[in-house]
């Protein structure tokens, strides 16, 4: 598995070259990048040619980015609605589209291999109605991403449309033989238990969100400071048809100096046997 980490570890801070620097003496090979705008500010030219210069002349490979959740700077502190491809209403999922479809022309600039998606918020629920929202932002952000050379992989979340048997039902329905799947752990630990969310999804994993929880929160907290089993778990993942990615998705509140994380990114990449 490619040893990756995401930046929201550090998502309440400017991504700039620095940053990034500690990333790859920590020794990870690629980045999936959190698209926030008080982090990455996707509609920045100057933001984006910023990192593009790093990642072309480092080993470090950008693997991926992570759609944004709001389209404000302050991470829906200003009272901006959470971006949601699901939403009752029309409008709203029009200009939920549209604020991913702007982190998408990112491509143009920093190539990146995946978007990761998020389909609805914590309450959406499961019906026909969810099913036919799903299909069709798939097929255009996929027709959006295709020209990019951007492929999307969905996330399983804790809201009844992500579960990992729901998730398959849309890919197969949709016949998205190129849309994969994002394991995220500590949401499957949360739901149905790890082993049941791979067994399900195995096929289509091509990259797994790493971090731990105490099965009550998604506290998105280091390996081994919960209660999910990785010894077992990091086998199955392991044992995957797609060989997927590990990112290490941390929670940026845990408020960790740059010099204790790159420490604990190094440590924890040796604990999982990456």
């Amino acid at each position: 598995m490619l040893k990756a980490v995401s930046t929201h570890v550090l998502l309440e801070h400017r991504l700039h070259p620095g940053t990034l620097d500690l990333i790859a003496r920590s020794g990870a090979e690629a980045v999936e990048i959190f698209a926030a705008r008080n982090h990455f500010d996707y509609t920045s030219r100057t933001h984006i040619q910023e990192l593009a210069r790093w990642f072309a002349s480092n080993p470090v490979e950008c693997f991926s980015l992570h759609a944004p959740l709001f389209s404000d700077s302050d991470l829906g502190r200003s009272g901006a609605p959470q971006i949601n491809l699901l939403h009752p209403e029309k409008s709203h999922r029009i200009d939920s589209m549209d604020e991913i479809k702007r982190a998408l022309e990112v491509a143009e600039l920093l190539p990146f291999r995946k978007l990761i998606l998020h389909l609805g918020e914590r309450s959406d629920t499961w019906n026909p109605r969810a099913l036919e929202y799903s299909i069709t932002a798939l097929e255009h952000l996929q027709a959006f991403a295709r020209p990019l050379g951007v492929g999307l992989l969905i996330e399983n979340l804790v809201n009844e449309p992500s579960q990992p048997q729901n998730l398959l039902e849309i890919l197969n329905v949709g016949h998205f033989k190129s849309i994969g799947v994002c394991l995220d752990v500590g949401h499957a630990h949360l739901g149905g238990g790890l082993p049941a969310a791979i067994a399900v999804l195995r096929d289509r994993i091509e990259s797994v969100h790493i971090h731990d929880n105490h099965g009550n929160r998604d506290e998105h907290l280091w390996p081994g400071d919960g209660s999910i089993d990785w010894s077992s778990g990091m086998n199955e993942l392991k044992s995957c048809p797609q060989n997927p990615v590990a990112v290490l998705e941390i929670h940026y509140s845990l408020e960790h100096t740059p010099e204790a994380i790159e420490t604990k990114l190094s440590e924890t990449y040796t604990r999982l046997g990456l």
